[in-house]
């Protein structure tokens, strides 16, 4: 009923539907009134918990006019409200779903009904119906959960209340879908949903209503509830002993913040949106007050917020789940309690405390039990009592309980267990024991990043670096990284790669370079556990450099010599490579499932095997940096193969070529690029090679052509034409004017080019644009900027420094990602008469980061500073635009 003043004036519209045969105008016109009522109360700070019942009050009043207007009294149908509209909740764009009831099929008045219908959308309304019998509401619900649980829900509107009372009888839990098998169908459901939604909530832009954690979660509780008790009223659920007063007040609290996001979420996208977008979150944040600091965002407060509500809420529903199991699958049986020890039992699966104030009495308990689970893998959790126990003993874990040796070594003795891990780390951070244990992780709860690198929460990428590092020790996954699965086999003390892994990030958000801050974290924490120095300082060393590696790969040229030996210096030993390549990858992986890639556990794996080959033998690595080029062409020209005169035309065309090219290049890739070369019979046409490179998991492409101004910028366009990253590129030049350039290209989203087709296409689009009579016309780039990215904007960068051989210049690029951003820097670099010499590309969400060898044009010399001045402005003109 609409007892609202203001709203029922807004849309009070009886007077205005005489002599009226389709009265849209007044419809539309109250609906719009009453909208931009409710709005402004949003915007004023009114609560989304009293106006979402507000608007399906408005919504019940226009749906009861409309029928009345179209409906003829006595036409034995009733019309009924159902789902989340039955609940008398409407956000501003919430599907508004109702059912009309017949008393027989043969007796439904289907013009008028299709006029009604048709009148809603009409105005506008998300409207969803169905036309059923009381007999079809129950044997359709019988068949479907949904259409059961909105049935449930459903509400009389209008119309006969014996048909309604009918229906309800029908659908009754004593006809159909009693409490059993009721919850067995939502639980499932719930498992489904999770699995969907990769089992976290914790990402980039979480889904507010089906996520781990948000609304479905509460409205799951809220339907058992009512299947079993006759009441969807969570008070029911304290007069029961499910929840405590404290714990109803989380969850009312927990309902309201997510309503008050949704309800502001539908407002901003306008439409029906639970998907917390990159769109709006900053916007929100705004909206809602939060405000910006020296250490975070606003947006990074107020997502904080929602992370926390969701993790409570998450807890919450794990915990009242297990009672309505115990309720209504496990109370008509007898309890099966087994004895584990003074202090636990196990009672149907679940471990549980042997009284309730055993964590008082014992307070190493509180990290006791999770070693238990580690220990006895075929428990299936926590009983929910004991969540509801661990909670409220958490203020236990005080300065005292940290230093108290037993806690230290019970807190390392679950971080050694050979299985169960990772499991007992999220149940720990879930249920607060981590972030209690250790201060700093409380920090990082919650924290998200606001980039679209990292795609989940500080705390749970943390943990999925944990999984990951554990994943490598399952015998069944082995196949997946073999390498990483070998080396860790090997490892003594893999308690030091954890403990790395939970320190990495520990300090992120809190101003300065979190590497330096969590490696003074790490280290305090691991000489007040009791390991020796050498361990200690490793574990400081591993969270310190944790990014030495990824950087080392992917930014610099891991085929020099030089690069090698100086990350092996870095790295020291065998024991710390293997550390820090378990961790890198452990760590990208953990990242986003965008980011990883098979291209850059190949660049890993290549750095790892060469830093391991030079530490094993660190002569043979400085003979094979001086290795003559003249030793190397003897190489060649010594295979048997390769006949007097094919001898004679490959010492020709070497002598074109840079002492880099040999020195850079493999044997089997100098050999191959050689023969195409000279097995070119119009030696005006370019040359355009493409292979797949295995051991990379990647494609080369090998282009030879006659050097000509604006030909990288027009080859790096055919590739972002097509929708193709560049990931690395060497350019060699011939002293008679022509270009050896190697390209090795992957997918946008990553994975390697496999397609026959796709090849073809490639290689058609080169040999088009690069023997066109218009070579310098340039190419329009269509690829379409990603939605997220739009929300982002930050000024170009671009940085020079020196090779350490002094023969080429360095520059970094960092800038917005964008369409074309590669060949514009290629054509800036023929306006400003720099060559490119090679390039590594790498992307970081929303930011490219890109690192050019270049030199002086012609003469072969490091850049002077005006060149280099001209080279920055342009760039950043360019790319700023």
């Amino acid at each position: 009923m609409l007892n609202d003043p203001e709203l029922y004036q807004s849309v009070k519209i009886e007077d205005k539907l005489l002599n009226q045969q389709y009265p849209l105008k007044p419809f539309t016109t109250a609906l719009k009134n009453a909208t931009t009522i409710l709005d402004e109360r949003f915007l004023a700070g009114r609560t989304a918990n009293e106006l979402i019942h507000s608007r399906a009050a408005v919504i019940d009043y226009l749906l009861i006019q409309a029928w009345n207007f179209f409906i003829k009294k006595n036409s034995h149908c009733c019309l009924v409200a159902v789902g989340g509209y039955g609940r008398n909740e409407l956000h501003p764009h919430s599907d508004i779903d109702i059912m009309i009831i017949v008393s027989h099929v043969k007796n439904i008045p289907k013009d008028a009904v299709e006029k009604f219908i048709t009148f809603l959308w009409d105005m506008h309304l998300n409207v969803g119906h169905s036309v059923r019998t009381p007999a079809e509401c129950a044997s359709q619900a019988k068949n479907d959960i949904t259409i059961a649980t909105n049935m449930q829900e459903s509400r009389l509107l209008v119309g006969e209340q014996n048909l309604f009372d009918k229906q309800k009888k029908t659908c009754s839990p004593k006809k159909i879908w009693n409490s059993k098998d009721f919850f067995n169908a939502k639980w499932k459901e719930q498992k489904d949903r999770y699995t969907k939604y990769n089992d976290t909530a914790y990402n980039l832009e979480p889904n507010i209503k089906e996520g781990p954690g948000g609304l479905r979660d509460i409205q799951t509780i809220a339907w058992v509830t009512k299947r079993h008790f006759g009441s969807g009223n969570p008070k029911q659920l304290v007069n029961i002993g499910f929840l405590t007063s404290q714990e109803l007040t989380t969850l009312i609290n927990g309902q309201s913040f997510l309503w008050k996001v949704r309800y502001g979420l539908h407002l901003l996208a306008e439409r029906r949106e639970d998907r917390l977008l990159f769109d709006f979150q900053r916007e929100l944040a705004t909206q809602f007050g939060y405000q910006d600091d020296k250490n975070k965002l606003a947006v990074e407060h107020f997502m904080k917020d929602y992370y926390r509500t969701i993790m409570e809420l998450s807890r919450l529903n794990e915990m009242l789940l297990q009672l309505f199991q115990e309720e209504i699958l496990f109370k008509s049986q007898k309890s099966s309690v087994i004895k584990l020890n003074s202090r636990f039992n196990i009672q149907n699966g679940f471990i549980e405390t042997a009284n309730d104030h055993i964590f008082i009495d014992t307070p190493s308990a509180l990290l006791e039990i999770f070693l238990l689970q580690a220990q006895h893998p075929e428990l299936n959790g926590v009983r929910a009592n004991t969540i509801r126990t661990i909670r409220e003993n958490l203020y236990l874990i005080d300065t005292n309980f940290r230093d108290d040796l037993k806690n230290k070594m019970l807190f390392m003795d679950i971080l050694r267990q050979r299985a169960g891990v990772t499991h007992e780390l999220r149940r720990m951070n879930s249920y607060g024991i981590l972030a209690a244990y250790i201060p700093a992780f409380n920090e990082i709860v919650g924290q998200m990043q606001h980039d679209l690198f990292h795609v989940y929460t500080v705390d749970q990428h943390t943990l999925f670096v944990i999984r990951n590092i554990r994943r490598y020790t399952v015998q069944e996954f082995s196949h997946e990284y073999p390498l990483c699965s070998g080396i860790i086999k090997n490892l003594a003390k893999q308690e030091i790669l954890i403990l790395a892994g939970l320190f990495h990030d520990i300090s992120k958000g809190q101003g300065g370079d979190h590497s330096t801050l969590g490696a003074k974290v790490a280290f305090k924490f691991c000489q007040k556990h009791n390991l020796n120095n050498y361990d200690s300082e490793l574990v400081e060393w591993l969270v310190f450099n944790h990014l030495l590696m990824s950087v080392t790969a992917q930014k610099k040229d891991i085929q020099d010599i030089e690069i090698i030996k100086e990350f092996a210096h870095l790295v020291g030993d065998q024991y710390r490579l293997d550390l820090i390549f378990l961790l890198t990858v452990s760590d990208i992986r953990a990242t986003s499932p965008k980011v990883w890639n098979s291209w850059k556990y190949a660049l890993l794996s290549s750095l790892y095997t060469a830093t391991k080959h030079y530490l094993k033998d660190e002569t043979k690595g400085e003979r094979n940096q001086i290795t003559s080029v003249t030793r190397i062409k003897q190489d060649l020209l010594a295979i048997p193969q390769i006949s007097e005169a094919e001898k004679n035309n490959l010492v020709t065309l070497w002598s074109k070529l840079s002492n880099e090219y040999f020195i850079q290049c493999e044997y089997t890739e100098i050999l191959n690029q050689s023969t195409l070369i000279l097995q070119n019979n119009n030696k005006k046409a370019p040359i355009i090679s493409i292979t797949q490179a295995t051991a990379l998991s990647s494609t080369i492409v090998f282009i030879y052509a006659k050097n000509k101004t604006g030909l990288l910028s027009l080859i790096t366009a055919v590739f972002e034409q097509l929708n193709i990253s560049v990931v690395n590129a060497r350019i060699y030049k011939t002293t008679d004017d022509f270009i050896l350039a190697s390209f090795i290209i992957l997918e946008i989203n990553g994975d390697a080019i496999l397609e026959p087709a796709r090849i073809k296409n490639i290689s058609s689009s080169l040999n088009k644009h690069l023997n066109s009579v218009e070579f310098s016309k340039s190419i329009e780039i269509s690829r379409n900027i990603p939605r997220q990215l739009k929300h982002f904007s930050f000024p170009p960068e671009v940085v020079f420094s020196e090779d350490r051989n002094k023969r080429h210049s360095i520059m970094e690029v960092i800038a917005f990602d964008q369409p074309g951003i590669l060949s514009e820097i290629c054509a800036t670099m023929d306006a400003c008469g720099v060559e490119l010499i090679s390039a590594r590309i790498a992307t970081y969400g929303e930011r490219v980061n890109d690192i050019f060898y270049i030199t002086k044009s012609d003469e072969q010399l490091l850049p002077d500073k005006q060149t280099l001045h001209c080279l920055k402005s342009s760039i950043i003109e360019v790319l700023s635009n």
